[in-house]
């Protein structure tokens, strides 16, 4: 139809008796060249759409055939803010049989750490807070004099301030019930020294992230969960993500089974590993909630254009990716994917953004694998279609 619209603007005199780049558009001639020009256009868009619906397909029969015990959890993907797709595996309580739902609620475990970036980087947004200023210039009562005078926040965000990672130390085994504030989690790491020296390495640290919880309650004059309901999860829309305490009961929450990451043949409870929502980690949330919150992001609906932007850039060389404000940037495949991953004890998630694409992909699930199964397996293959990520032994 567009083609035939086309032809017929090519034939009325107002475009007959135009001149473009010296051809003589009422010379029928130049009007056919002009006309197979159209027609060369069109079809090679049209190809170009042909192969991007064949990889959504490819991809959508590649998830319509998946089956619990493969895959257990939620999957959604979406292109160009439309779903495309969204559905559940598995079981919530393997042990009762309780099969997950679209509305199934996981723990999101670091994918926490995107949305903490976003509330600090609000607070950039709002003049509170300088990101190359010493964090003694907020919390002049930190108790490592090291870490007042020399760390910043732009380190903590980018895991360059040299803080440890607390969660691979102390957390596993001690009790976790009275962790609930972000100062609750000083203890753990305040009064050990520095890796390194700040902003010479990156290091994930999930103590630099209950940092930045500490900067949003001083700032703010809010406790850093009542700040994310209010100023992120509300603004984003958000009607299910919440911080649930680890001994309570909860409707239509999926538990947690652990296979320590492939090393058993033999699912445990996970409930021995987990924390009260932090600033580094452990909210729980919904695929829908989610793809919403990457879509308020990536829309500017919650922080500026600019820092929006500088966010999702590859300010630091991580472990395998680019790494910006709480967000990798990972530019190793034929697109860029922009996202975060989440990884615990009972607990697998990724949300992933292919640049060019325009499509996001939100992976949640309730079952820890060895590498190359499960929540992982998707990933790569979702990223093979798109990106042209090698999968080692694919056939």
């Amino acid at each position: 139809m567009l083609t035939l619209v086309l032809i017929e603007l090519f034939n009325t005199a107002y475009i007959g008796n135009m001149f473009d780049y010296g051809i003589n558009l009422q010379n029928g001639n130049s009007r056919r060249f002009i006309v197979t020009i159209i027609f060369l256009f069109l079809s090679t868009n049209i190809s170009f759409a042909q192969v991007e619906d064949e990889k959504l397909a490819d991809i959508l029969d590649y998830l319509e055939e998946l089956s619990y015990p493969e895959f257990s959890g939620v999957v959604l993907l979406a292109k160009s803010d439309s779903l495309l797709f969204e559905k559940a595996y598995g079981y919530s309580s393997i042990e009762y049989e309780v099969k997950n739902t679209v509305n199934t609620l996981f723990n999101v475990a670091s994918i926490t750490k995107t949305m903490t970036a976003v509330a600090a980087l609000q607070l950039v947004d709002n003049g509170l807070l300088d990101l190359d200023a010493p964090l003694g210039k907020y919390l002049s009562d930190y108790p490592n004099p090291t870490v007042r005078d020399s760390v910043t926040s732009y380190q903590l965000l980018t895991h360059t301030a040299g803080l440890n990672n607390f969660l691979v130390d102390d957390f596993k085994d001690m009790g976790k019930l009275n962790l609930k504030a972000p100062k609750d989690y000083l203890p753990l790491f305040a009064s050990k020294p520095l890796l390194f020296t700040p902003g010479s390495k990156y290091s994930y640290s999930a103590a630099g992230y209950v940092v930045l919880g500490l900067l949003i309650e001083k700032l703010s004059g809010e406790s850093y969960h009542k700040y994310m309901n209010h100023n992120l999860f509300k603004k984003a829309g958000l009607k299910t993500t919440i911080a649930i305490p680890i001994d309570s009961i909860v409707k239509n929450k999926a538990s947690g089974y652990t296979s320590y990451f492939g090393e058993s043949a033999h699912l445990s409870k996970n409930d021995p590993y987990l924390g009260y929502a932090n600033p580094a980690g452990f909210y729980y949330s919904t695929v829908n909630d989610i793809y919403m919150f990457f879509e308020a992001l990536k829309n500017y609906r919650l922080i500026s254009k600019p820092l929006t932007k500088k966010m999702m850039s590859p300010l630091v060389k991580g472990y395998y990716t680019d790494y910006g404000f709480g967000i990798s940037v990972d530019e190793r495949w034929e697109q860029t994917i922009i996202g975060h991953t989440g990884g615990w004890y009972g607990v697998q998630c990724e949300l992933m953004y292919f640049e060019k694409d325009k499509i996001t992909a939100v992976i949640l699930s309730n079952v820890d694998t060895a590498e190359g199964e499960g929540m992982n397996k998707i990933s790569n293959y979702i990223k093979h279609v798109l990106a042209n990520k090698t999968i080692p032994n694919s056939n």
